[in-house]
C-alpha cells in the first residue's frame, strides 16, 4: 500500500490533491480540523468539501480531524502508516496576511511549526517519502514593488527591457524587504523545507504560489481572490478593492495544473528544491480586467467599494516566472488561463451563489 498523507485536505489544493492521488491508485489520509471556519467565518468553512471529499472517494480516503500543532497525535498516524507513506502534501496552513496580524502567536505557530512538526515525522517515519509544501509568493515581501511599473489602462504592467519581463523568477532576494507577518511564518516553513531537503537529504520541495485557484475554493474576502470575486458578482455582494486604482496584477494557476505539477515532482522527486507557482504569462489578470471578465459570464455588473489605501504588503504586480520548474519537468503543461478559471468557477456555484 502506497500512502499520500495531505494535510489541509478539505481546502481547496489539499483536496484537489488527495483526488488526483486517489485516482492515481494511492491511499490518501486527510488531516484537517477546518480551521479556516476560524480564520475566516461561515464562508471559510471547508465542511461542505470534506462531506463531497469522503463521499467521491469512499474507502479510498481516511480523514483524521487533527491540528497540525498537535504533535501528539501527528506522531501516532505517522507510526500507523510508517513507511507506507510515499508522498506527503503539506497545505495546511494561515492563509491570510491581514488575519495573521491579528494572532501573531496563531499564524506563526500554524504556519512554521506545524510544518516544521510535519518534517520532522516524516524524517523519522517515512524519510524516503517526496515531500511537497504549498510555500507562498508572499516570501519575497514587497520587493516586487520595486519593480518598474508603467501605467496602462486596465493594469500596471514591467518595463518590457526588465530580467523579469516573462515573470519573477526565484532569484528575487527575499531579504530587506516588508513581508507582513504572514509572510514571516511562511518564511519560516519554506526555508524549513529547504533545509530538511539539503541537510538531511530529503526529498523536499517548496512550491511558492500566489493565486492558487478553482471551482473547490471556499471564497472568503481575505482569501481566495477569484473566487470570491467570482461570488461576489454573482450574489450581488459588495467588493472591496483596495489601492492602485485597481490594476494590480496576479497570475493565477488552476488547482489541475497545481496537481499535476505535484505528481511530475513525486515520480521524479529532487532535494531541498524550490518553485515558483503561479499562471506566468499564460494566465494572468489585473482586478479590473477579472471583473470585466465575471460580468460577462455572469451578466451582472459588480458592486465596488474602491478603498484609496493598498492593503499592507500587497503586491502591485506579480507574474511568476515557472521556467525553472519547466526545466526539470519539460513535460509538465499548463491548461486553464483566467477566463477558463472564472467560467469553471461560475458554473460551479450557480446554483448555491445566486444575485440578490
Amino acid at each position: 500500500m502506497s500512502v499520500a498523507l495531505v494535510t489541509g485536505s478539505a481546502g481547496l489544493i489539499g483536496s484537489e490533491a488527495a483526488r488526483h492521488f486517489a485516482k492515481l491508485g494511492l491511499q490518501v489520509v486527510g488531516i484537517d480540523n477546518d480551521m479556516r471556519k476560524y480564520f475566516f467565518g461561515e464562508d471559510g468553512s471547508t465542511a461542505w468539501s470534506l462531506v463531497r471529499l469522503t463521499s467521491e472517494l469512499g474507502d479510498a480516503y481516511t480523514h483524521y480531524d487533527v491540528d497540525i500543532r498537535d504533535r501528539e497525535m501527528l506522531q501516532k498516524i505517522f507510526e500507523r502508516y510508517g513507511s507506507d507513506i510515499s508522498l506527503v502534501i503539506h497545505t495546511a496552513a494561515q492563509p491570510s496576511h491581514d488575519w495573521a496580524a491579528k494572532e501573531p502567536f496563531t499564524d506563526f505557530d500554524v504556519n512554521a511549526v506545524g510544518t516544521v512538526n510535519m518534517l520532522e515525522f516524516t524524517r523519522q517515519h517515512c524519510p524516503e517519502a517526496a515531500f511537497i509544501f504549498t510555500s507562498t509568493n508572499k516570501v519575497y515581501g514587497d520587493t516586487p514593488n520595486r519593480l518598474p511599473l508603467v501605467e496602462q489602462e486596465t493594469r500596471w504592467e514591467i518595463d518590457p527591457s526588465h530580467p523579469f519581463a516573462d515573470g519573477i523568477t526565484e532569484e528575487m532576494s527575499i531579504d530587506g524587504s516588508l513581508h507582513s507577518i504572514f509572510g514571516v511564518s511562511k518564511v519560516a516553513a519554506d526555508v524549513a523545507v529547504q533545509e530538511y531537503g539539503r541537510y538531511f537529504g530529503m526529498k523536499t520541495a517548496c512550491f511558492r504560489g500566489g493565486t492558487l485557484t478553482g471551482p473547490a475554493h471556499s471564497a472568503a474576502e481575505l482569501h481566495g481572490f477569484l473566487a470570491y470575486l467570482m461570488r461576489c458578482v454573482m450574489e450581488g455582494r459588495t467588493y472591496n478593492l483596495y489601492g492602485y486604482k485597481g490594476k494590480m496584477v496576479r497570475d493565477a494557476i488552476h488547482s489541475h495544473d497545481v496537481l499535476t505539477a505535484f505528481e511530475a515532482f513525486f515520480r521524479a522527486p529532487r532535494s531541498g528544491e524550490v518553485y515558483n507557482l503561479g499562471g506566468g504569462r499564460f494566465s494572468n489578470c489585473s482586478h479590473i480586467e477579472a471583473f470585466a471578465i465575471a460580468q460577462e459570464i455572469t451578466g451582472h455588473e459588480a458592486q465596488i467599494n474602491y478603498v484609496e489605501q493598498a492593503r499592507i504588503g500587497d503586491h502591485q504586480w506579480y507574474i511568476s516566472d515557472m521556467g525553472r520548474f519547466s526545466r526539470h519537468y519539460p513535460d509538465w503543461r499548463m491548461t486553464y488561463d483566467v477566463p477558463a478559471i472564472l467560467r469553471e468557477i461560475y458554473e460551479a456555484n450557480v446554483g448555491k451563489w445566486t444575485h440578490q
